[in-house]
């Protein structure tokens, strides 16, 4: 009975964790959390989710509508709890706000399956014990590598793959982007955490996910993560550089 109960939760977890944030978008459950980027409002919401705090001007250029346009909407969410305004000095003049989302507005955005996830979690440590737990961590570990490597099979170079990585992420919910620096670097961010209930409850799996992207870039990589969305960052980011041959 334990391995036909832990053989049932590591199968509905992988079911659930790997369900991709597109298939999210068209879905009812979705719906039913009242955020899709549809509205003005809601492209506010999601410019803030992916570039952090911005004034209304900048917003209102990137939107391709006006500052004063973009601050109407910003006041509205203000009046909903959604979004916040500091204000910044920049020299001579008039401080300039810069507006960022709350709390609540971050939980605007979908957490696959959130509350099921952690009851599995709960039940598997309860019932099962940690071992169990780490078995569901490294089997979920081993299918995303295998999916990642066989995805990145035709990229040459370490900024393919990186490019290619974020990619996949950006389709399994992350809002996944990668820029190169000026130390010819590479950053990838990922501005939205779909499983950030499961890794709250179990920070095992942000160990692993660090892990899988140390295997699938290779030896060749040295990956750091300096942001981290479940110590309280905003998000989560990884310096990629490549190794130094000897």
């Amino acid at each position: 009975m334990p391995h036909l109960l832990l053989a049932m939760a590591l199968s509905n977890f992988q079911a659930m964790t790997l369900k991709t944030f597109e298939r999210d978008m068209s879905s009812n459950a979705l719906a039913n959390l009242g955020w899709s980027p549809r509205n003005p409002a809601e492209r506010v919401l999601m410019m803030l989710k992916m570039h952090g705090a911005l004034s209304a001007a900048a917003i209102g250029h990137a939107l391709g509508t006006t500052g004063e346009a973009a601050r109407q909407q910003l006041v509205r969410l203000a009046d909903e709890g959604l979004v916040a305004a500091t204000s910044q000095s920049a020299g001579v003049g008039r401080p300039t706000q810069s507006w960022s989302l709350t709390a609540a507005a971050q939980a605007r955005f979908p957490d696959t399956h959130a509350a099921l996830t952690v009851q599995l979690l709960e039940i598997v440590r309860d019932t099962l014990g940690e071992g169990a737990l780490d078995t569901i961590i490294a089997s979920r570990e081993a299918q995303t590598t295998a999916a990642y490597e066989a995805a990145m099979a035709p990229c040459t170079s370490l900024r393919d793959k990186v490019a290619t990585l974020a990619s996949l992420r950006s389709h399994e919910g992350y809002m996944a982007e990668w820029r190169e620096q000026p130390d010819g670097s590479l950053l990838l961010l990922e501005n939205h955490c779909p499983i950030c209930a499961a890794a709250t409850a179990c920070q095992d799996f942000c160990r692993a996910e660090l892990d899988v992207f140390r295997s699938v870039l290779g030896t060749e990589a040295i990956v750091t993560r300096d942001e981290h969305i479940v110590s309280g960052g905003r998000r989560c980011s990884y310096s990629i550089r490549e190794a130094l041959s000897e």
